[in-house]
């Protein structure tokens, strides 16, 4: 087993002219563009029954009766499923997630019935036939109204809500130079392409669900917790998923309900939920207020950092936004407090999303930075350099590596930051203020236990089979580089069988600790299959795999040589071990933007973008940029235009759809590029690398929001940054006054 105790030293992919870091193609690509790769939706069964949602419409009280007599006669219904007539299941636990318990109701947009027809038009039809009388109560929707209710949250895989050093408030008080703003990001959703879908069959008492799920291991075990049946009798395929950013990671009300519906009916149910089904009935990104103290000297050193944050979640859910967890360890300081504080509100369920309190804590903290750039004088790159930490601020230990002035170092550079003018709305584009802002990014490096096997058979095919899953982000791509890398294999000569929790476990696609974990275990894997070669071709220790063949000294054989006539397989294991305890281990970056604002419109236009990175090893050069770019596009969104609307009076989701739930598009987002520098971290991973899929977002609004500062002269705390907001400001204050094109750019 591969175990991180002790720094990786040299390896077989440490040779140059590997594959591991080229950028090849996805090996998934042609079936993805041909609609050949099989989503969840799609897979085909025999006679499939269609299930269709019914969902609350009061956000808080309890069901007094619910009338199915009329569904039960419509066109093609085969069952109608509520709190009355859903079978046993295991109470609601962290590894449970029961459907139609009880009358309560918790939100609005809770499941609270599933209709089953033999069309799906016919299911949703009879599903506006369910007549429901509530019994309604007062319930709490605003977050800003409810923060006196706020309490602290528990401890979250052993790391306190709050951290203390030093003497903050006394800092704060003798500070020459000192900036106190609170920062406001509204609740975001997904949005993911793929809606969450389940088909759900049973083979006698073994239960296989094709669910859009980013971790099936878990999935499955919490499906059998569930329904309280034995885990080797759940198997949940998730081979291809349209996306999840989170949304995926825990099994939502459509992989039970579907698997209980199923049951009842022997036949296959499909169950997809519809856009406006996703953003109440899973989960979404909490809102967040963050107030942001900082002080220092006149010399821009910071004496103290104040990061505390608000955040809410629905009643009985104890997860909560670590807003302030990046300002822990990103800047030197002998004064620092972080803070979480909960509230409990009448809402849909918040969790993880692309870059949980990293995204949403550098939207403040880098914007904060900025403003004590300016109020320092000083440019603030320079600025994070005089607080750049020996070691981590919080921990006191080392980090693995780190590499986060480089990378300003190299954008400003790439970027032109010298060109930036220092004083505000002094660049014009004809009707267009013009500005640059950056930010710093910061995420952590986590790497959990996993499995894989890898087999060699008589025609040379090497087969990888793990439950790793890939979510758009290349993991069927990179895990065959390592394997075929390891084993000197051309890459069309490894199979790869993942998605299955059938396969051996893994921790799925999240957190950026997939192609850590996954990619450390399938490296375990093949090292100890080369052993196995390597033995039975009685070759040295110090043989090579290279071209299909196993050379030592004189010597020399192909693979089909060696293995023979019978399949050699073997298995691998990886654990983080003691190294995260031992350094920090973060990936690093920086974002840089230039903006465009609409003198006579308020309108802001993201007019080029770069963000340059440091993350270890690159695996595949050509899904390290996607996925970077992919989150820097994410944070454009966050800055300009991404917020749920919530109707304080009735806890709904007012655009609860993709037409008026706004994300970034191809007209958004001009010139933008992502550039990784050379890196190896020895005490990250098997292959040296990093986490990447989430360091995309984090301070990318940071940038865009302190561009349009440096553009205007305004500066919102209020996420998004929209022309009402410019406006307003602007009928508050002095516009930016008519001045000769001082500076004038055109676009690039």
């Amino acid at each position: 087993m591969i175990d991180m105790d002790r720094p990786m030293g040299r390896t077989p992919l440490d040779r140059p002219g590997g594959l591991v870091g080229q950028g090849l193609d996805r090996i998934d690509g042609k079936l993805k563009v041909t609609g050949r790769a099989p989503y969840a939706y799609e897979y085909r069964f025999d006679r499939p029954a269609y299930g269709f949602l019914v969902l609350s419409t009061i956000a808080r009280g309890r069901i007094q009766d619910i009338d199915t007599a009329s569904v039960e006669q419509a066109a093609g219904v085969i069952l109608i499923l509520t709190h009355r007539n859903m079978p046993k299941q295991a109470p609601n636990s962290p590894r449970t997630a029961p459907q139609l318990v009880d009358d309560r109701i918790a939100f609005r947009g809770q499941p609270i019935a599933l209709v089953v027809a033999d069309s799906f038009e016919n299911a949703r039809a009879a599903s506006y036939l369910v007549k429901v009388r509530y019994v309604a109560e007062m319930g709490a929707h605003d977050l800003a109204a409810a923060q006196g209710s706020a309490i602290i949250p528990p401890p979250r895989n052993g790391s306190s809500p709050d951290t203390s050093k030093g003497d903050v408030d006394a800092a704060l008080a003798a500070a020459p130079v000192k900036i106190e703003a609170t920062y406001r990001t509204p609740a975001q959703t997904h949005a993911m392409m793929e809606p969450h879908a389940t088909i759900a069959v049973w083979n006698g008492e073994r239960l296989v669900l094709c669910n859009a799920n980013q971790n099936v291991s878990r999935g499955a075990a919490t499906v059998a917790a569930t329904l309280q049946i034995p885990r080797e009798n759940v198997r949940v395929i998730s081979r291809y998923v349209g996306g999840g950013f989170g949304a995926k990671l825990a099994v939502q009300a459509d992989a039970i309900l579907a698997a209980v519906a199923a049951r009842m009916i022997r036949r296959p149910i499909k169950l997809a939920l519809t856009r406006p089904q996703v953003f109440p009935a899973t989960t979404h990104r909490s809102d967040t207020i963050q107030r942001l103290r900082l002080a220092a000297d006149r010399d821009g050193t910071l004496l103290a950092v104040a990061h505390e944050s608000w955040s809410d979640n629905a009643p009985g859910e104890n997860s909560y936004e670590g807003a302030a967890q990046a300002t822990r360890n990103i800047y030197a300081t002998p004064n620092l407090l972080t803070a979480h504080r909960l509230v409990h509100l009448d809402l849909p369920v918040s969790a993880a999303m692309r870059a949980p309190g990293e995204a949403v804590g550098l939207l403040a903290l880098e914007c904060a930075m900025d403003e004590l750039a300016v109020a320092l004088e000083i440019d603030p790159i320079e600025l994070r350099i005089r607080n750049e930490p020996r070691v981590d601020p919080q921990r006191g230990t080392p980090f693995s590596t780190r590499m986060l002035v480089p990378c300003m170092r190299k954008g400003a550079e790439l970027f032109g930051w010298s060109r930036r003018s220092t004083r505000t709305g002094q660049v014009r584009d004809g009707e267009w203020l013009v500005g640059m802002g950056m930010a710093a990014a910061i995420r952590g490096n986590p790497m959990l236990p996993a499995a894989a096997k890898v087999a060699l058979g008589p025609d040379g095919m090497l087969v990888v089979s793990s439950s790793m899953t890939d979510i758009g982000t290349g993991s069927y791509t990179i895990l065959a580089q390592i394997a075929a890398d390891l084993l000197g294999l051309p890459i069309h000569r490894v199979a790869m069988r993942l998605g299955d929790s059938d396969l051996p476990p893994t921790p799925g696609s999240g957190g950026s600790f997939g192609a850590n974990s996954a990619g450390s275990a399938v490296y375990d894997a093949c090292m100890n299959l080369r052993g196995k070669l390597i033995a039975k071709a009685g070759f040295d220790a110090g043989t090579r795999f290279i071209a299909g063949r196993l050379e030592s000294g004189g010597r020399s054989a192909t693979i089909e040589e060696v293995v023979g006539s019978a399949t050699i397989s073997a298995d691998g294991a990886a654990d983080p071990g003691q190294s995260r305890k031992t350094f920090t281990q973060e990936s690093f970056g920086a974002h840089f933007a230039e903006v465009g604002v609409n003198e006579v419109t308020g309108e802001i236009r993201l007019r080029r973008m770069l963000g340059v990175f440091a993350a270890g090893r690159i695996l595949n050069g050509k899904t390290a940029r996607s996925q970077a770019i992919g989150g820097m596009v994410f944070g454009v969104g966050a800055a300009l235009m991404e917020a749920i609307v919530t109707d304080v009076r009735d806890g709904s989701f007012v655009n609860d759809n993709l037409a008026e739930y706004h994300v970034a598009v191809h007209a958004d987002i001009p010139a933008i590029d992502a550039v990784f520098l050379p890196e190896l971290d020895p005490h990250s991973s098997a292959m040296k690398s990093k986490g990447i899929g989430e360091l995309g977002i984090c301070g990318a609004g940071a940038s865009v929001a302190n561009a349009v500062y440096n553009a205007t002269g305004i500066r919102i705390r209020d996420y998004p940054l929209t022309l009402d907001k410019i406006l307003d400001s602007w009928s508050r204050e002095t516009r930016p006054e008519q001045r000769s094109e001082v500076g004038s750019v055109g676009r690039t």
